[in-house]
């Protein structure tokens, strides 16, 4: 995973989209206290849900399932199917707390585990093919930055959702989580050219659908 200061860099390289990565990222951007306070807050946590303590759960799930959901509706494109993954993830998190060593961000190691579970529904329902996605893609032209300025939020949070499957995956793992071509080419079982294609056909799909707007 790369750090936030490499994502940074990223998004002043990806064009017309620089200023869409930057409203994801505009959520984490905290102070640094918050994230020290809260941090030590989640270590104290962690040790009382690995001894069982039911309401030390309901306290990390109360506090990350508003963030976690988000995460799973962006890759899986439908709100209840994305219930269930947050649903799985959870239960895989909680299994796996104690392999957390405190190092780092809790809720970035959370992260991975959420979007690691959205990775294995999608694979289990085989829509990450992606042949027919490139051919349905090809044709379509990028527009201009002022169109993507023009939109909200919410409104490319729509579009993402609308993504076909295998860009939407490649998109969300790159421009959002920070992996490389070659991390996002292990983990899906496609080529870095592959992967680098999906990406550059997301971004054309994303552009397109704005100016019909």
């Amino acid at each position: 995973m790369q750090n936030f200061g490499k994502n940074v860099t990223r998004c002043n390289i990806m064009g017309p989209f620089s200023i869409y990565t930057s409203l994801f990222y505009r959520t984490n951007l905290r102070d640094p206290k918050e994230r020290t306070l809260s941090e030590t807050f989640d270590l104290q946590l962690i040790r009382s849900c690995i001894d069982g303590d039911r309401a030390s759960q309901k306290a990390i799930y109360d506090r990350l399932a508003p963030r976690m959901y988000p995460i799973c509706i962006r890759y899986i494109g439908d709100r209840v199917q994305a219930e269930d993954v947050l649903q799985d993830g959870f239960v895989t998190l909680f299994g796996k707390m104690k392999d957390f060593k405190g190092e780092g961000s809790f809720e970035g190691w959370a992260r991975r585990i959420f979007v690691t579970t959205a990775l294995m529904a999608l694979r289990k329902k085989d829509v990450l093919k992606m042949s027919d996605e490139l051919d349905t893609a090809r044709g379509m032209k990028a527009e201009t930055v002022t169109q993507v300025q023009n939109i909200g939020y919410k409104e490319l949070m729509k579009l993402i959702m609308t993504l076909p499957p295998g860009f939407r995956t490649v998109f969300n793992l790159y421009s959002i989580e920070g992996y490389s071509h070659k991390e996002i080419s292990e983990m899906l079982g496609i080529s870095e050219t592959t992967s680098r294609t999906q990406l550059s056909r997301a971004r054309t799909w994303l552009q397109n659908r704005i100016k019909n707007l």
